[in-house]
C-alpha cells in the first residue's frame, strides 16, 4: 500500500533514547534523567503497543515522535531509538509495520508530540490523519487530552493507548498534576517556563520545516495563545464539531 493511502495515525511519544541494545531491560541501556531511574525497560511496552496498533490497522501510518534530546546522547533522537527498538525486536512478530513507520524528530514536549505528529503524517501521506491514537504513559492520559482540545482535534476520532505505568506513579501523578496546570494556563507552549523547557531539551539547536511543508497550519505552528487559535483546521470537516 502506497502512504497515501494511509488515513490513519498511530504515535508513539518518545521519553528517552536507547543506546545499549542489548541492555534494553535495565537502565544500563538507556540515556536517562535523573527522575527516570527504572523507568527504560517500561519505553520497550511503548514501542510494542505501538507495533501492535498498527499492525491491527493496515490503514495506519505508525509515528516514533521524539527529538535529539539529550547532548550525552549526541545527534541521536529519541524516535530514531524506539525505531531502531521496534527493528531490533523483529517488529514484535509483526514485520509488515516496518514499511508503515517512520520517525518525528522535532518534538520536545508532549504537545508538540502531538502536533508535529499531524504534521509529520501529513509531509509522509500528503493529508492529515482521518483518526489518531496515541501511545504512550497512561497517567499522562488526560494531559493528552487537552493537547487534543488544544489542537481542536475531534474526540471521536482520538483514542489514547496507556500503555503501562512507571513504578513510582504517585510521585509521576503529583509532577503531571503540576504539569497539566501549567498547560491550562499556556495551553501552545510559548511562556517562558514551557519554552524554557523546550529548550533544554534541545541541545543541538534543531529547528524543524513543518511551516513550509504543512502550509495549511502555518498560522497554528506560530500561534503563540493563550487564547485558541482562531483559524481553520484542516483536520475538522465540514459541520464536524472538535
Amino acid at each position: 500500500m502506497s502512504w497515501t493511502e494511509l488515513r490513519h495515525l498511530v504515535l508513539v511519544a518518545g521519553h528517552a533514547i536507547p543506546y545499549r541494545f542489548d541492555r534494553l531491560d535495565s537502565d544500563d541501556g538507556w540515556f536517562l534523567k535523573h527522575f527516570q531511574g527504572g523507568e527504560g525497560p517500561y519505553y520497550l511496552e511503548h514501542v510494542r503497543a505501538g507495533v501492535a496498533e498498527a499492525a491491527a490497522d493496515p490503514g495506519a501510518l505508525l509515528v516514533f515522535s521524539g527529538g535529539q534530546s539529550d547532548p550525552q546522547a549526541g545527534p541521536r533522537s529519541e524516535a530514531q531509538g524506539y525505531w531502531q527498538i521496534a527493528d531490533t525486536f523483529g517488529w514484535y512478530g509483526r514485520p509488515e509495520v516496518a514499511a508503515r513507520a517512520t520517525t518525528e524528530e522535532f518534538s520536545l514536549d508532549s504537545f508538540l508530540n502531538l502536533l508535529y505528529g499531524l504534521c509529520r503524517f501529513r509531509e509522509a501521506t500528503g493529508h492529515y490523519p482521518d483518526q489518531v491514537v496515541v501511545v504512550g504513559w497512561a497517567f499522562k492520559a488526560a494531559r493528552f487530552e487537552f493537547h487534543r482540545s488544544t489542537l481542536r482535534y475531534p474526540a471521536a476520532r482520538y483514542r489514547y493507548n496507556g500503555a503501562n505505568d512507571p513504578l513510582r506513579l504517585e510521585e509521576a501523578r503529583c509532577f503531571e498534576a503540576l504539569r497539566l496546570d501549567d498547560y491550562r494556563r499556556d495551553p501552545f507552549g510559548t511562556s517562558p517556563e514551557l519554552a524554557g523547557k523546550r529548550e533544554s531539551r534541545n541541545p543541538f539547536r534543531r529547528r524543524h520545516g513543518y511551516d513550509a511543508s504543512c502550509l495549511e497550519i502555518a498560522g497554528l505552528l506560530a500561534h503563540r495563545g493563550p487564547e485558541p487559535y482562531p483559524g481553520a483546521l484542516p483536520w475538522l470537516y465540514d459541520g464536524e464539531r472538535s
